[in-house]
């Protein structure tokens, strides 16, 4: 076995916005270990999907079409997915990790008497090979896997780690591949799509984000920082206490309980940084942090550190930001 395969998530012909991410992570996977790298598409009718994929630097693209597959079931993909690995022969398989993919991927791995390392944040050289690391207790703690046994690798990596723009250009060639598919091998039927709680904004596609922690202090402060998200054009967030208590939407929350984001710029403004936050925001290309404790942990993965009061620094910045624009 040899090579990586990235199977990608589309929906009605969409593609999920992790996708590209765990594309790029494939790509890393595949330069580090000296192999080529591939990519599935599964679903009907997926040729525009594909050939925009055909643009990326990659052995080959795989469109696994089926009138089965339009819709997705977990038993559809898994049988359409075993023919696919076994037919390419890969020694790693990489998903995003999204929630059609927990429901489908750990089954895909027990047809070959693996497991799925899921949410992966690293892939590392070790001594005795190459090792996954995942986060425990809500990024308390890293965790080293390994895969020991034969057959191919499946690995899921978590969102906003690897970044889908880090995905390399190039031309491959597209293959189609017709699994072999009945109707009576589809046990479940496709049900009312799964939604992600209702959202009035979608913070990971924010490029610039503004989030207040709990140094505002009150509900009322809020406002200021508000100032300075529409000063800069940025969607306003929070970490959680804000949420919890009621000061900001729920929807607008940051964190291994709120959202993952993964903007050019992350200003932190009176947020400590407990790792609960962290989690959700570490893969921010850019973060500065307004905090008046010197010593607070936001500081360790901030670019750019404040140290002061933010009652005298946010407003200082909405102004300079408004007289830049001319506003």
């Amino acid at each position: 076995m040899s090579g990586v395969l990235v199977v990608l998530e589309q929906r009605g012909g969409t593609w999920n916005r992790m996708s590209f991410e765990a594309l790029a992570a494939g790509q890393q996977l595949a330069a580090k270990l000296g192999v080529e790298c591939s990519a599935a598409v599964v679903g009907q009718a997926v040729q525009p999907l594909v050939a925009e994929l055909a643009g990326k630097k990659l052995a080959k693209v795989l469109a696994v079409e089926h009138v089965l597959l339009k819709e997705y079931t977990a038993d559809g993909y898994v049988l359409a997915l075993e023919q696919v690995v076994k037919q390419e022969a890969p020694a790693y398989v990489v998903f995003p990790h999204t929630y059609q993919v927990r429901d489908f991927a750990p089954a895909l791995a027990t047809k070959f008497k693996q497991v799925l390392i899921s949410d992966v944040i690293a892939m590392q050289d070790g001594s005795a090979g190459l090792v996954f690391v995942r986060q425990l207790l809500q990024g308390k703690l890293n965790a080293d896997y390994k895969q020991t046994g034969e057959g191919p690798c499946f690995v899921s990596v978590q969102a906003g780690t690897f970044r889908a723009e880090a995905v390399e250009a190039g031309t491959a060639a597209a293959v189609t591949v017709t699994p072999a598919l009945t109707a009576e091998q589809i046990r479940n039927k496709p049900g009312e799509l799964f939604r992600e709680s209702a959202q009035t904004v979608d913070l990971s596609a924010a490029p610039v984000i503004v989030s207040v922690g709990r140094g505002i202090g009150e509900q009322d402060n809020i406002s200021i920082v508000e100032e300075l998200a529409t000063a800069l054009g940025a969607e306003l967030a929070a970490s959680r206490p804000i949420c919890d208590n009621g000061w900001l939407p729920m929807a607008r929350q940051v964190g291994s309980s709120g959202q993952t984001v993964s903007p050019k710029l992350y200003l932190a403004v009176g947020i400590s940084g407990a790792i609960q936050h962290l989690v959700g925001m570490k893969g921010s290309k850019a973060v500065i942090a307004i905090n008046k404790d010197e010593n607070a942990p936001i500081f360790e993965v901030s670019d750019y550190g404040v140290v002061g009061d933010l009652f005298e620094i946010v407003p200082a910045l909405t102004k300079a930001v408004l007289a830049a624009k001319g506003a």
